[in-house]
Formats: structure tokens, C-alpha cells, sequence
């Protein structure tokens, strides 16, 4: 992939962040609600897009950033998928 392909899908990437964090932002859940799920859905969406942006940027990754990145996923991902027990994984992150 070339730098400007990289440079035009952070741009498209960013479009689509707009979106979901309006979206998110925009959603009426409360923690403990029941739809609380679904507007942790659009957070993660939102840190994916981060995600990617950090990994195809073109110049070397920054690491904080990728850390940061997983991080956020995988706190919101245990949500969906406790058995897992990804929020242990976030404490080897910064280890």
C-alpha cells in the first residue's frame, strides 16, 4: 500500500469516525440500561477506527498509540465476551 493510500483510507477513516461518535454520542443509553450494549457497540466501532488509523499511518506505528488502541477494545470487547477474560490481557499492555 502506498503512502497516499494510506494518507486517503485515514482520511476515509476519519469520515467514518465523525459518524460514529455522533452516533454515540447521540444515544440515549445510560450504564445499566438495557440498550446500554448497543451504545458500547458504536464505542467500540470508534476505537477500531482509531485502531486502524494507527496501524496504517504511514510513518513507523507509535506504539503508545497501538497500547492505547487495544486497550479500549479489549475493556469494551470483555463486555461482550467475559468468558474470555480480556480485561486481563489489558494489564500486560502496560506492563
Amino acid at each position: 500500500m502506498t503512502e497516499k493510500e494510506k494518507r486517503e483510507m485515514i482520511a476515509t477513516s476519519w469520515e467514518l469516525h465523525a459518524k460514529v461518535e455522533a452516533a454515540y454520542l447521540a444515544h440515549p443509553a445510560k450504564m445499566g440500561e438495557a440498550d446500554w450494549l448497543d451504545k458500547q457497540r458504536l464505542l467500540m466501532a470508534d476505537m477500531a477506527l482509531h485502531l486502524l488509523q494507527t496501524a496504517v499511518y504511514p510513518d513507523e506505528i507509535r506504539l503508545d498509540k497501538l497500547r492505547n488502541n487495544m486497550n479500549a477494545i479489549l475493556t469494551i470487547g470483555d463486555r461482550f465476551l467475559p468468558e474470555a477474560e480480556l480485561i486481563k490481557a489489558t494489564d500486560k499492555l502496560f506492563e
